[in-house]
């Protein structure tokens, strides 16, 4: 996988809470294109990795860093959190200002990586799971421009790289048009269906 140049994640961060907080109560037990997470669900998991990106970032090496997410095993989204999420993203977002957070090597999910790349995966996991949140929602989504080219160079890098392996991190790559729009095929490359749409609206 390759790593990213400096990037400043501010735009996608604040993209990403804007559609979090918005989301009304009922719509938080709705599916969502990410396998094995409902939109509470993955709010919970922006949290926790906003949170262990914040921290790998920042090379503060603990507990945050050291666990690989589990689907089944997400904490309980807590009461609070349409103001925790957002501050956790932000958060993470200042940390990756630094431009030592690029460097030198950090770990996260439980897996030693260097900076760069880190900070690619961060970036990745924003611009994503931004689509996941808008999608189950049926919402609109625009992700900030240089994120969403950073999230497509690190996704085809990781496509090319090693497609026999990316089970454990992405699903198999959904095939897409040479054409089609960039943020269609960084979903595709995810492993995810640019197509995919919620129950209630199809």
């Amino acid at each position: 996988m390759t790593d990213a140049a400096f990037l400043d994640l501010r735009p996608q961060a604040r993209i990403v809470a804007r559609l979090a907080v918005d989301l009304p109560e009922d719509r938080l037990a709705d599916p969502t294109p990410c396998p094995g997470y409902r939109i509470g669900g993955l709010l919970s998991h922006l949290a926790g990795l906003a949170i262990a990106f914040r921290d790998a970032a920042r090379k503060d090496l603990g507990p945050t860093t050291a666990a690989a997410p589990d689907a089944d095993a997400v904490p309980d989204l807590p009461a609070d959190w349409r103001e925790q999420l957002p501050r956790a993203l932000a958060e993470m977002a200042v940390a990756w200002r630094d431009p030592a957070a690029w460097t030198g090597m950090t770990r996260a999910g439980g897996v030693e990586l260097p900076g760069g790349v880190a900070g690619a995966v961060a970036t990745d996991e924003l611009v994503i799971h931004g689509w996941d949140l808008a999608r189950a929602a049926g919402r609109p989504y625009e992700p900030d421009p240089a994120a969403l080219h950073a999230s497509y160079a690190f996704l085809r890098a990781s496509a090319e790289e090693d497609d026999a392996g990316r089970g454990e991190i992405f699903g198999p790559v959904v095939p897409v048009s040479d054409d089609a729009p960039l943020l269609d095929r960084a979903v595709g490359l995810s492993g995810r269906d640019p197509r995919w749409a919620p129950p209630r609206t199809r």
